[in-house]
This record gives C-alpha cells, sequence and structure tokens, in this order.
C-alpha cells in the first residue's frame, strides 16, 4: 500500500487549484451563485477523479464519462426560471469548462488547464463588455400586462406608446381573467428606448400591473 502520493499528482492539484482560482475569483468578484470555493472544489474533484481513473484498468473513458454526467447536475443545479427568462446558464457553463480545465490537470496537460483557466477568466470580463455594447444597440424583452378592466381600447392606447417609443413588438398571447385582461408583448429595441417606455409604463392609470424583464 502507498500512502504517499505522486510528485506528478501533487503537481495536478496545484495546478488545478490555481486554474479554478483564477475562474473562480472572477465568479466570487461578480457575487455569482458558484463562488470562489466551489469553483475550486468542482476543479479539484475532476483532477481527483481523473487522477484516481489512472490506477483502474481501462477505467479512464468510463470515469471522465461520469465526471461529465455529475457536472451536468451540479450545473442544473445554478439554473432557474422565473416568468421569461432562464439565469444561471453562464455559471452553469463555466461550471462545465472548469470541470474540463481540472481534467486536463489531472492527466497532466498543466499548459492547456492554465491556458484554458486565463482564457476563461477574459471571456467572461472581457465579452460582458461587448454584451453590454450590443445592448446599448439592440435589446429584447419580454412584457406580461394586466389592465384594470377587459375594455380592448386600452391594449390599442399601449401600442400607440410602444409606437411613440420607436420599439418593434409582437403580441405572443392574450387571456381574459375574472374582469382583466392580460397580454404578454415581445419587445425590440435599444436600451435607452426600453427604459423610457419602461418608465411611462408606470404613470399608465389603465394598466394595473406589468412585468417587465429589465
Amino acid at each position: 500500500m502507498d500512502f504517499l502520493p505522486e510528485q506528478q499528482d501533487l503537481i495536478s492539484i496545484g495546478i488545478s487549484i490555481l486554474a479554478g482560482s483564477l475562474v473562480g475569483l472572477e465568479r466570487e468578484y461578480k457575487n455569482k451563485s458558484a463562488g470562489f470555493r466551489t469553483i475550486v472544489l468542482i476543479c479539484l474533484g475532476a483532477t481527483a477523479f481523473t487522477i484516481a481513473s489512472r490506477f483502474g484498468a481501462g477505467s479512464d473513458d468510463r470515469i471522465a464519462a461520469n465526471i461529465i454526467t455529475g457536472i451536468g447536475f451540479i450545473g442544473a443545479g445554478v439554473i432557474f426560471k422565473d416568468k421569461f427568462s432562464v439565469m444561471g446558464l453562464t455559471t452553469a457553463a463555466v461550471i462545465w469548462v472548469v470541470a474540463g480545465i481540472g481534467m486536463a490537470a489531472g492527466l497532466g496537460y498543466y499548459g492547456l488547464a492554465l491556458s484554458l483557466s486565463f482564457i476563461t477568466v477574459a471571456v467572461l470580463s472581457l465579452f460582458s463588455k461587448v454584451e453590454i455594447s450590443m445592448e446599448k444597440l439592440f435589446l429584447t424583452r419580454t412584457l406580461f400586462v394586466v389592465f384594470q378592466d377587459v375594455d380592448v381600447g386600452n391594449l390599442e392606447k399601449l401600442k400607440e406608446v410602444m409606437d411613440r417609443h420607436h420599439l418593434k413588438y409582437v403580441r405572443k398571447t392574450v387571456s381574459k381573467r375574472a374582469r382583466q385582461l392580460s397580454v404578454v408583448f415581445e419587445l425590440n429595441g435599444d436600451r435607452k428606448s426600453l427604459q423610457q417606455f419602461n418608465n411611462e409604463m408606470m404613470t399608465l392609470m389603465y394598466v394595473e400591473e406589468f412585468y417587465y424583464n429589465s
């Protein structure tokens, strides 16, 4: 029985912790559900299973496949859906990538593991700025509106408000509940126009309530 880890395994563990820390710090800075400790542990766990797979004859592929399956369950746990939007997809993708980084470290591809961690941080940091820039030009949002009554004229009034703010819209659903009319729209426009429209929505007396995922 060998109670002492091999030098290569210790290096793999060290690289795994370092690589996971680089990505984890970015996630912690942005206050995500999977923060510093979680990301490091995911990376370290993938490394540990990959190292263990080397000691089982013909088990490498099976263990690697099980790592991917297990990470899928963890990723699914950070995804949640509200009325109209799905959140946590980026965090789930990060968990998936970090597991891959941990596996690379466990296999001894240290340069690849560190390179992927730097690339992941760059994508998370720099590409978010690209998304913000694009949102200034074009956004798609879903609007849920409950009118005070079933007067169809109020629906036409709301469409006039959308036209005034130069928004493109598609009516997705219409429903009646008790004495109220509910409508769901898909809106398209730039960020400034959507914000101005959202502000005006708050002043419309014929609108009982609305949900606007800004």
